[in-house]
């Protein structure tokens, strides 16, 4: 026979501990605080663990949690991710970057593509990012990939008034 688990936070009663399990809105943690409700209520750790769909390891660990943190120990923790690629300058640089646009003889593009972007962040950070990334940090700064309709160098707004003046006319 295994050793009886020892909850020795006595902050909240079995019936304040159902109470708290209903008003939550993690059903994980509620799951769990049902289980340390019936320990606390007497019932085995196996007769626990299995009413609440987990293991008797795992509810030991669940209760070492509680003792530890109380209520909120039992929250599901949210895994921290990878690390960002690039740092906070070097996001600001690419940023400035694509709001510039790119130079026509030093970049041999007349507008950015992903694709282009991504040969540069590799170029200027040694960082090697595919295409459907550089979509998703473009959106992440809050700009599109939409294009601004094309400008011709020759273009005469004088010539542009008079062909609409007559298009009225006629």
């Amino acid at each position: 026979m295994s050793k009886a688990l020892e909850i020795t936070r006595t902050d909240h009663t079995a019936s304040e501990l159902r109470g708290c399990a209903a008003k939550c809105d993690d059903a994980d943690q509620a799951r769990r605080l049902l289980a340390i409700a019936l320990l606390l209520d007497g019932a085995s750790r196996e007769e626990a663990a299995r009413l609440t769909g987990m293991d008797r390891q795992t509810l030991r660990d669940w209760v070492v949690r509680y003792n530890a943190d109380g209520i909120d120990g039992l929250l599901s923790r949210k895994p921290p991710g990878a690390a960002p690629k690039l740092t906070a300058a070097q996001w600001e640089e690419l940023h400035q970057l694509v709001i510039a646009g790119p130079d026509p003889k030093e970049h041999k593009v007349i507008r950015w593509r992903c694709i282009d972007l991504c040969g540069e962040v590799q170029r200027r950070f040694s960082v090697t990012v595919c295409e459907r990334t550089m979509g998703k940090w473009l959106r992440k700064m809050r700009l599109t990939r939409l294009q601004p309709r094309p400008y011709h160098p020759k273009k005469d707004p004088e010539a542009e008034e008079a062909f609409k003046k007559t298009l009225a006319l006629a």
